[in-house]
């Protein structure tokens, strides 16, 4: 007999341990890391996690670990209720407070039953528990970081991968370190989880752990330790025994183990590991032989109770016989049941079992389970395996209600889809199953709709159509088909003839009031403007007078939607939005959706104040709600960031961009994190730079590319390098169509980059022509609304036409500041910043010190670095004392002669700093510091974010003001005047 090992010797995984705990070091320290341990069954996986778990323990770490079943595709989220179930338990830890006060989550602890109002289900319910399980980690980990573990991958359920995806994407400063363990040689080339691997190990927050077989001499290291626990009568194996081990194990240490204990000397062993496991099984009792293959008819673990029930056996005879098997380390004892020590001897244990055997074990468990109300999707198992096609049906159905429930519509799509299979098989399917078969098909199809697969939902749908006479059915699936292929983009002309058949059939009931607005829907995706606006008025009056409140709010942002787009008042799209958020519609997606449009069209047309309070209003409905990470539950957050960046409120939109990760893998990731660098740029934080490079590989992407380029390009302008800003400019500008109103603001940009120039003519022409372009023919064509924002935007690309050609006066910089006076403080301040520089070169000194006096008090509540030390550069040319100053220091008088230099961007004379380094801009400087340390061109555009051609102009620029010929010469100077090698690293703004 092998005695146990103990937990602490692990043997020749040092570097793959290494390796998870520097994931878990770097989770301790505040950046979430995700583990994938990889390799053979047997090979060491469950060995090496456990090594991690107990350090990860004694580091204050709190430890959840979850295991998927091999029926686990038919059971969601089973190792996160598993994880859950005995965190929960322990009420003095962290877990189970978080996990209570979360309706989503308590619903996977057994006993609790949600209330109606808590009862979402499908997608929604799937988002709304995603969101929670976020926000539950996230909650702990404020307190104590977190591990979580997910054993065996390979037979985790569609959902179970789906939520470790989200949470790999949403992860980012959380304290919490994911680490989940599957077998490669389970993989074959179809299997699930393949894809999924291949997508999280694209992301940069993971580490892929790989164990190899172990070498000999740690196979001999292994052993050896075996041995010093004693190999019962037999003793230490030496020798031709130990070798033979050795070569047979082929490095994998459960074989060795199991070699070991079958007796090495033995002179024939199995020629497989699963026959060297039925030969170790062979050694016990036929009692206890007899027990163990009921334990493998129900899996992995098995409750001592229930096993005592599917045996038949009396208590003594049964303890006796487990006793045996604990005893060899076949199965091992736990609190209230047994579990296999290893899944391989499981799944041997049952394949050996003969035809008939595992028939009758099935049926028997089926029926313990039912009698004890087990989980509806073991029974749907144990009734498949056991042939009782009625028990099956039953089951599937119940199964499938649960899943959808429980935010599992990938399993309940298949357990829905079980029970149709086997439909024409079961005699009174109908009563079985509490609903007839269309039914459940429509369930069905709403379940593959909510995972994403619309095609496949039409396809169903379709089907149900095909067969149906009933008119209330047809109307409905009309309804469904036109619904799912508009979701799916798919075919236009079908979508508007089933709603248009629905509309036709549908008595006045809520029935017609949905379709009526799914045909609106339908109709505006054909242009269908006329029609689809008296469609959705019509939907609307059918869904008042019929009480369905969730047509209603939906035929309201319809209108409202049409009346934005194509109508003559916004105001009145307004008041329809207005109406739709006034009370709930029973259906969340619904209500936050309206909140989101209502929000956007308060920004859009100026109203700030007012952007802000539904914003926040809506946000807090998806923090109460678990829909935080729903779609319009992310686009509030999105809003409400871009009302606080214009309202000013920059502490608030940067706390609301602690959630917008930096190093990101996907396209979705890229967009949100892209927002962030609004304030970030503004502030000049150096994280801009770092954010930067991670979405420089998504500048593919229209929305990446216009918000990313955009702010590297307002950096570099705050950098002192118009060049590279006008790369960024450029390349923006060929990616937008010509009629994309985002073309004003970028103009803007182009056209500031092009005065710091000096430069007029055809490319300040081109831009100020595509802004007037787009202003005049946006999206929706001549009779589209320009907002206030893309007025004031046009206005700042004209003064800074102007500004270019060296032509502006005050007024156009006037109204610039005053077109951004709808709220947009920033903005505003650096129209206003421009107005004091233009007073300040007609003279008027008086006034340009009053208006650069409010804009520095504004640059400094923003806390805009890069603009106050603009201002005060100006400030400082003029002679102007800083307002913000808790000391006031004297700066030389500036006389009004200087009023040109000053607006130039050169200093006066009496305020011009001595040495040979004063005539360089604060980009040369830090191209220089580089050029001083002996960096290439092409690590210094690396360093500071420009291109090698950006940097040769500078370099050459140097040489020139400098009156060196080599850049040898230069960083002699350089180190001659003070710029020490290294100063550029903390001289970037």
């Amino acid at each position: 007999m092998v005695a146990r090992t103990p937990q602490r010797v692990l043997i020749g995984r040092s570097t793959e341990l290494d390796r998870l705990v520097g994931v878990l070091d770097a989770a301790a320290a505040g950046l979430a890391g995700v583990a994938l341990v990889g390799g053979d069954a047997g090979i060491g996986k469950t060995r090496i996690v456990t090594e991690l778990c107990d350090l990860a323990q004694r580091r204050g770490f709190v430890t959840l670990t979850g295991q998927c079943a091999e029926l686990g595709d038919a059971l969601p989220y089973l190792p996160l209720a598993d994880a859950l179930r005995g965190a929960a338990a322990d009420a003095d830890g962290p877990v189970g407070p978080a996990v209570t006060a979360r309706p989503a989550l308590r619903r996977l602890l057994p006993g609790d039953e949600a209330g109606p109002s808590e009862v979402t289900t499908g997608g929604l319910a799937q988002q709304r528990l995603f969101g929670s399980v976020l926000d539950m980690l996230s909650e702990v980990a404020g307190r104590q970081p977190v591990l979580f573990v997910f054993e065996d991958l390979h037979w985790a359920d569609r959902s179970t991968r789906d939520l470790l995806v989200f949470l790999t994407r949403m992860l980012q400063r959380e304290r919490v370190c994911l680490v989940g363990t599957y077998r490669t040689d389970d993989l074959h080339r179809r299997h699930p989880l393949r894809p999924v691997l291949a997508e999280l190990r694209r992301l940069p927050l993971v580490t892929s752990v790989e164990l190899p077989p172990l070498g000999d001499d740690e196979m001999a290291e292994y052993l050896a330790v075996l041995d010093r626990y004693g190999q019962g009568p037999a003793g230490p194996v030496a020798g031709h025994g130990l070798t033979t081990v050795i070569e047979r194990a082929g490095g994998n240490p459960f074989f060795a183990e199991e070699l070991l204990a079958a007796g090495a000397e033995r002179a024939r062993l199995p020629g497989t590991l699963a026959d060297l496991l039925l030969a170790r099984v062979e050694t016990l009792s036929e009692t206890s032989r007899q027990v163990l293959r009921v334990a493998a008819v129900a899996g992995r673990r098995v409750g001592h109770d229930l096993l005592r029930d599917a045996t038949g056996l009396g208590d003594l005879p049964l303890e006796d016989a487990l006793r045996e098997i604990v005893s060899q380390r076949l199965l091992t004892a736990g609190s209230d049941g047994y579990t296999f020590r290893h899944a391989l001897l499981q799944e041997a244990v049952y394949d050996d079992l003969l035809p008939g055997e595992r028939t009758r074990l099935h049926t028997a468990f089926a029926a313990l389970l039912a009698e004890r109300g087990g989980a509806p999707a073991e029974l749907a198992h144990h009734h498949l395996a056991g042939h009782d096609l009625p028990g099956a049906l039953r089951a599937s159905v119940e199964a499938g209600r649960l899943a959808a429930g429980l935010g599992a519509p990938a399993e309940a799509h298949r357990h829905f889809e079980r029970a149709l299979e086997i439909w024409d098989q079961v005699p009174e399917a109908e009563r079985l199953a509490g609903e007839n078969r269309a039914r459940i098909a429509l369930a069905s199809a709403a379940a593959a709709a909510s995972v994403g697969d619309y095609h496949r939902a039409a396809e169903q749908v379709r089907r149900i159509r095909r067969e149906a006479s009933d008119p209330i059915l047809i109307a409905e699936t009309g309804e469904r088909l036109s619904y799912y292929l508009a979701d799916a983009g798919g075919d236009e002309a079908e979508a508007v003839e089933a709603a248009r058949e629905a509309v036709d059939i549908a008595p006045h009931s809520p029935l017609l009031a949905r379709a009526l607005a799914t045909y609106a829907r339908a109709l505006s995706r054909q242009y269908r403007d006329e029609e689809a606006a008296a469609t959705a008025s019509r939907a609307l009056e059918v869904a008042e007078a019929t009480g369905a409140r969730d047509a209603e709010v939906s035929a309201l942002i319809s209108l409202a939607l049409i009346e934005e787009e194509f109508g003559s008042s916004v105001e009145h799209a307004v008041d329809l939005l207005t109406r739709a958020t006034r009370r709930p519609s029973g259906d969340l997606s619904i209500d936050l959706r309206a909140r989101f449009n209502l929000a956007r069209m308060h920004y859009e047309n100026g109203a700030l104040a007012v952007a802000a309070r539904i914003t926040e209003d809506g946000v807090r409905l998806a923090v109460e709600t678990g829909l935080t990470w729903s779609t319009f539950g992310t686009d509030l957050r999105f809003l409400h960031y871009l009302v606080h960046y214009a309202d000013g409120d920059w502490d608030a939109a940067e706390r609301l961009a602690g959630g917008f990760g930096v190093r990101i893998g996907t396209r979705a990731e890229a967009q949100l994190s892209s927002f962030a660098l609004f304030v970030e740029v503004g502030r000049g934080r150096p994280g801009a730079d770092e954010r930067l490079r991670w979405l420089s590989r998504f500048w593919s992407d229209a929305l990446v590319g216009y918000m990313a380029r955009g702010m590297a390009a307002e950096q570099a302008l705050w950098r002192g390098d118009p060049h590279t800003a006008l790369e960024h400019v450029d390349a923006i500008v060929a990616a937008l169509e010509p009629f994309d109103p985002s073309l004003i603001r970028i103009a803007a940009t182009g056209l500031w980059a092009l005065a710091d120039l000096g430069r007029t003519g055809e490319p300040c022409d081109d831009l100020l022509r595509r802004a007037r372009w787009a202003a005049e023919n946006g999206p929706n064509g001549p009779r589209g609304r320009l907002g206030p924002e893309g007025i004031a935007w046009l206005a700042r690309a004209e003064a800074e036409w102007h500004r270019a050609h060296g032509t502006e006066d005050p007024e156009v910089w006037r109204r610039a500041t005053e077109a951004f006076g709808f709220g947009f403080v920033y903005e505003e301040a650096r129209s206003r910043w421009r107005l004091a520089e233009s007073l300040l070169r007609t003279g008027d000194r008086a006034a340009a010190r009053a208006e650069w006096e409010r804009t520095v008090h504004v640059a400094a509540a923003l806390g805009a670095r890069p603009f106050l030390e603009t201002l005060r550069a100006v400030g400082t040319r003029a002679g102007f004392p800083d307002p913000t100053a808790t000391v006031p220091t004297a700066s030389p008088a500036a006389h009004d002669g200087d009023a040109q230099e000053i607006a130039s961007g050169e200093p006066p004379r009496a305020a011009r700093e001595p040495g040979r380094l004063s005539g360089l801009t604060a980009r040369e400087r830090e191209v220089l510091a580089h050029v001083a340390d002996g960096l290439p061109n092409r690590e210094i555009g690396e360093r500071l974010f420009i291109s090698q051609k950006t940097v040769s102009v500078h370099v050459s620029n140097i040489l020139a003001k400098l009156g060196v010929t080599s850049r040898t010469q230069a960083a002699a100077v350089a180190l001659q005047e003070g710029l020490s090698p290294g100063a550029a690293d903390g001289n970037t703004v």
